[in-house]
């Protein structure tokens, strides 16, 4: 089979190898990969960005989904021709999350990734594909959507008629502009493209705003919602924007906190957590028992993930330049 490696060396530092591929163990699923998707999170292991650089060639990726071509002889879930989909964090199948769930995510400097014609996953580390989703489709859902699915499902319970401000219109902040509006909810979706923010209107959001052009958005939502405030906050830029998010927020809302585009750090008015009661909630993605609720719901809803555009498996250099230039609006797949 063929795969990429990556020692953290950067896009150009990328490189596609033959290698034999996996045999599957007793309880594991050999799949063929037909389509990833590429996170932020991939290009700083591509990158060799503080934590996420590998200390050994690997594969790298978290995001994929393929069909199941070979199953050891315990496995009981799958069988030859499934269509399925892999956890991102192939350890945390139900429940809170703790440390031995949070052991080796995939593609990241601990563990391999997807790259990979052929893939070796635990039975357990596998979802079915949603009906109605192609592999493409289906290899956006790992990370961003389910990410998107914890904080406002899970954590935020996002009831009909409640506003929830969404930053940027990244992968995270799509899918969660989709499932605000198939629950019921108002997404109000802040961007510094008009031509994103129309984009994104027609995936249900409420209402938009441009924060170039109103860079005291936080007043502007304030305004929006007469005063009061969201009763949500996907916060997915991070650092001092922490600030504007609770400036923007109700009286004992919610902030489901996941980015860090702006810094691992910041100057952050705590104070205001205590006076305005505010809930605030680290998301790390998700279980895989939170996955096939999401896919449940995505079925049930008929939603249909966003691709900004599609590369082929020798066009992966490609596809991470997209990545890396910002201006992709939905996920970025390689298609194998």
């Amino acid at each position: 089979m063929r795969a990429y490696t990556t020692l953290g060396d950067g896009i150009d530092g990328l490189k596609l190898e033959g290698r034999p591929a996996p045999e599957p163990k007793d309880d594991e699923v050999l799949v063929r990969m037909r389509a990833a998707s590429l996170n932020y999170r991939d290009l700083l292991v591509v990158k060799g960005v503080g934590r996420w650089k590998p200390s050994a060639p690997r594969v790298p990726v978290s995001d994929g989904a393929g069909v199941v071509a070979a199953a050891g002889g315990r496995v009981t879930r799958w069988k030859v021709g499934d269509r399925v989909t892999g956890v991102f964090m192939p350890k945390w199948l139900d429940g809170e999350l703790t440390a031995e769930k949070d052991a080796s995510p995939l593609g990241g400097a601990a563990a391999d990734g997807v790259l990979a014609e052929y893939v070796a996953f635990n039975e357990q580390a596998v979802v079915r594909t949603p009906d109605g989703l192609s592999d493409a489709e289906a290899s956006t859902l790992p990370v961003a959507a389910l990410t998107a699915w914890h904080a406002v499902a899970r954590r935020s319970r996002v009831a009909a008629g409640e506003t929830v401000l969404i930053q940027g219109t990244g992968g995270v902040s799509l899918s969660a502009t989709q499932f605000v509006s198939a629950l019921g909810g108002r997404p109000l979706v802040i961007s510094s493209s008009d031509e994103k923010l129309e984009a994104a209107r027609g995936l249900g959001a409420w209402a938009t705003l441009n924060y170039k052009r109103f860079p005291e958005w936080d007043a502007q939502v304030l305004e929006l919602t007469g005063g009061l405030g969201v009763d949500h906050v996907v916060e997915v830029v991070g650092g001092e924007n922490l600030n504007r998010s609770l400036n923007a927020l109700k009286m004992s809302g919610t902030i489901s906190f996941i980015g860090l585009l702006a810094g691992m750090g910041g100057h952050i008015d705590t104070f205001r957590f205590v006076v305005k009661n505010v809930r605030l909630h680290g998301i790390e993605t998700g279980s895989r028992e939170m996955f096939e609720e999401m896919n449940r719901f995505i079925e049930s809803r008929r939603l249909r993930p966003v691709i900004d555009s599609s590369f082929g498996f020798d066009d992966l250099r490609a596809a991470f330049a997209r990545l890396e230039s910002g201006a992709h609006f939905g996920k970025i797949v390689v298609e194998f």
